[in-house]
C-alpha cells in the first residue's frame, strides 16, 4: 500500500477526503465507499486507511508515508489493519465472502490496543446472507477506536440492514472537465479519442486509461467488416471464428463484441451509440430486436460455459453461425 504524501487521492475525490478528514473521528465507525468500477475507490480507501493509522496524522493532510505505521502498511504487516475479500482461489464473478471470515474479526474488534484499528471489506456485494448477519452484530456493537469500511460498486445490492448502519460516500462523481484533464495528462490523444474512450469505459477515467492500451480497440472495425461478410456472403463462419479466436483472448473478444452488439441494439432503438468512430453500414437493418436480444442472451450463456472449461473456439464457431443465419 503505497502512499504519496502530495496527492494520494484523485481530483474528483478531494471533497469527500476533506469531509472525512475534517470530521474525523466524529464520522462514525461504519463507512461505505461506493462508485462504478474504475472510479478509484480502492485507492481512496487505501489512502484513508493509511491516514487513520498514521502516527503523524494530526500534522499532515495525508499519511506521512514514513512513520512506523506507514511502513507497516507498505509491508502489509500492520497489526491494526484487516482486509477481507473473497478467497484468493475463488475469484469468480459470483464468489462470496464466507461467514468464517467475518466471525474471525471478533477478537480483532474486541481487543484493547493503542491507536485506531481499521477493517476494509471488498467487494461488499460479496457478503452472503450469513456473513451479512454476522457483520451486522459487529456494526451494532463495535469496539472503541475502530473504523469499518465497505467498498461496493452497487451499494443497493447490500442488505438494507447493513446500508442503514453505514455512512455513504460516493466516489464516482466526476465532472467532464475533471475527466478530460485527467485523460490529457495520461493519454496523448485528441478530444474525439477521449470521448470514445469514456464512452467505452462507463465514463470512468481510470478505465479509459487502461482501455487505451487494449488490443481490441483497434480491431473493432475489422470485426464489423467480418460480421458484414457473414451476412452478405453466407459462408466461412468457421474461418472467421478461428481468426478471432487467434486474434484476441476470449475476455477481450467478449468485451469488444458486447459493445458492438449493444450499439446495434441502440441504433434499432434510435439511441446514441458508444463506438462513435465505427461504420456499421446496414448491419442493424439485418436483425430484428428480438434476434439481437436472443444473440445477447445466448452469448451470456456461452460465457458461463467458458467458466466450465468449454473451449473458446467452439463458442465463437456457434456465435458466427448465429450471426450468419439471420
Amino acid at each position: 500500500m503505497q502512499n504519496d504524501v502530495k496527492a494520494p487521492v484523485y481530483p474528483w475525490q478531494e471533497n469527500v477526503w476533506h469531509t472525512l478528514t475534517s470530521r474525523f473521528p466524529q464520522i462514525g465507525h461504519g463507512l461505505l465507499f461506493y462508485g462504478k468500477n474504475g472510479c478509484g475507490k480502492e485507492t481512496f480507501a487505501q489512502s484513508f486507511v493509511a491516514w487513520v493509522l498514521c502516527q503523524n496524522r494530526d500534522s499532515h493532510r495525508y499519511a506521512c508515508g514514513e512513520c512506523g505505521s506507514c511502513q507497516w502498511l507498505k509491508s502489509d504487516t500492520h497489526p491494526n489493519y484487516v482486509h477481507i475479500s473473497t478467497d484468493e482461489d475463488n475469484k469468480k464473478q459470483n464468489a462470496k465472502i464466507k461467514i468464517e471470515k467475518i466471525r474471525d474479526l471478533l477478537p480483532f474488534v474486541q481487543q484493547t490496543v493503542d491507536g485506531w484499528r481499521v477493517i476494509v471489506i471488498e467487494p461488499a456485494e460479496a457478503l452472503n446472507t450469513a456473513s451479512s448477519n454476522a457483520l451486522l452484530k459487529t456494526l451494532e456493537e463495535p469496539g472503541e477506536r475502530i473504523v469499518i469500511i465497505l467498498l461496493a460498486d452497487h451499494y443497493l445490492k447490500l442488505p438494507a440492514t447493513i446500508r442503514s448502519r453505514l455512512q455513504h460516500f460516493a466516489l464516482d462523481r466526476i465532472s467532464p472537465s475533471q475527466s478530460e484533464q485527467f485523460l490529457q495528462e495520461k493519454i496523448a490523444t485528441d478530444r474525439f479519442s477521449h470521448e470514445l474512450l469514456m464512452n467505452l469505459s462507463d465514463q470512468m477515467p481510470l478505465r479509459a486509461v487502461n482501455l487505451a492500451e487494449a488490443e481490441w480497440l483497434t480491431l473493432r472495425q475489422d470485426f464489423v467488416d467480418d460480421w458484414q461478410k457473414l451476412i452478405k456472403q453466407k459462408n466461412m463462419p468457421m474461418a472467421i471464428a478461428t481468426k478471432w479466436n487467434k486474434a484476441l483472448s476470449f475476455s477481450d473478444f467478449s468485451q469488444m463484441f458486447e459493445y458492438l452488439l449493444s450499439d446495434i441494439i441502440c441504433v434499432k432503438l434510435n439511441q446514441s451509440i458508444k463506438n462513435i468512430d465505427l461504420n456499421y453500414s446496414d448491419l442493424p437493418a439485418q436483425y430484428s430486436l428480438e434476434a439481437l436480444f436472443g444473440i445477447y442472451a445466448d452469448f451470456q450463456q456461452s460465457k458461463r460455459f467458458i467458466e466450465q472449461n468449454v473451449q473458446t473456439n467452439l463458442v465463437l464457431d456457434q456465435l458466427c453461425i448465429k450471426l450468419m443465419n439471420i
